[in-house]
């Protein structure tokens, strides 16, 4: 997928794909990559996190058919450069896909499984955060999330579909990996505060920089690409923004099908949200706040400015109120 663009990063990549020498062309990609982790690594501050979208990958060498473990030499990297491997977590691509097997088909023993499923390696940087001053501890309070979504975020087996390659450059949607914004906005809420500044090396057609914006967190994304630009803008644009908020909006909905489906098996809630003013499971939700955009301003070529109202005010989401500015950049 990604050939020509490794290829014209290092040589002996270019080399090993015309000689087919397969072992070279993994470690010579890996190595590309590994410049960027590097960076990466450099840039989280302690207690920081970094989430790695990867699948593993299969292709025929010479004639040679095997499975090229990404995930496996990425972990590496990450704790040979002194990152905690957490818990990684499997997202499983459901198919419908009648013929699923590959190889020989119902002849032993040249079949081999189908890849159905995609990593996201969870690393840390040192120990765990810790949340010092009043007001570094307020913002994890009203950053919380609700009980019954921390029952589906935090299990390690995702399951949801891709996404589409809504992009009308052929060459482009060939290179594109995007992933469903569901998954960039769990993690950001999972394991970042509102105001953290969320960072993609790759960042592609957009996603997580739309996903860091809905979640109220600043943002900065470098592409290498530049035609992928036209589609990062229209992540960030205007007319995205009911979109945006009604992922938020979603998210409320959900809650209140979650009491309503409680109350009506008698459970008795002990805790009430101060913002929402409606029940929740524990202490921790009380201060939860969700919000909504109200305006995303272009302030530069590849900057904006978004503003913020607490989504509790009660006002129609389309109706513009001025409140906390996040930031996003492009490179």
């Amino acid at each position: 997928m990604w050939d020509e663009s490794f290829a014209a990063q290092d040589e002996s990549i270019a080399g090993a794909l015309k000689t087919g020498d397969a072992d070279l062309l993994f470690d010579g990609m890996h190595r590309v990559l590994d410049a960027v982790w590097m960076q990466t690594a450099r840039l989280v501050k302690p207690g920081g996190f970094v989430c790695i979208n990867i699948g593993d990958a299969t292709r025929t060498l010479n004639g040679v058919f095997r499975l090229y473990p990404n995930h496996s030499r990425i972990i590496t990297f990450f704790l040979r450069n002194g990152f905690q491997n957490l818990p990684n977590i499997i997202w499983r691509k459901p198919t419908n896909a009648p013929n699923k097997f590959m190889g020989s088909g119902m002849l032993p023993a040249g079949a081999y499984v189908t890849l159905e499923h995609e990593y996201i390696l969870v690393f840390r940087k040192g120990g765990k955060r810790v949340f010092k001053t009043d007001a570094e501890k307020k913002s994890r309070s009203e950053s919380a999330f609700f009980w019954e979504e921390r029952n589906q975020w935090f299990s390690d087996c995702w399951e949801f579909r891709g996404t589409g390659q809504k992009l009308t450059d052929g060459l482009i949607r060939e290179r594109s990996g995007a992933y469903p914004f569901e998954l960039p906005y769990r993690l950001i809420n999972m394991l970042s505060l509102k105001g953290d500044i969320v960072l993609d090396p790759f960042l592609g057609t957009g996603t997580t920089l739309s996903a860091a914006l809905t979640a109220n967190r600043n943002s900065i994304g470098c592409e290498f690409e530049p035609d992928f630009a036209e589609t990062i803008h229209k992540q960030v644009d205007t007319d995205r923004i009911p979109a945006l908020n009604r992922i938020v909006e979603n998210r409320l909905l959900a809650h209140h099908t979650f009491v309503e489906t409680r109350l009506e098996r008698d459970y008795e809630f002990k805790h009430t949200n101060r913002y929402f003013q409606f029940p929740v499971m524990t202490s921790q939700e009380t201060q939860l706040m969700l919000d909504y955009v109200t305006h995303v301003n272009q302030t530069s070529e590849n900057e904006w400015q978004a503003s913020y109202r607490s989504a509790s005010e009660g006002k129609p989401i389309s109706q513009p109120m001025r409140g906390k500015a996040g930031q996003l950049t492009v490179f």
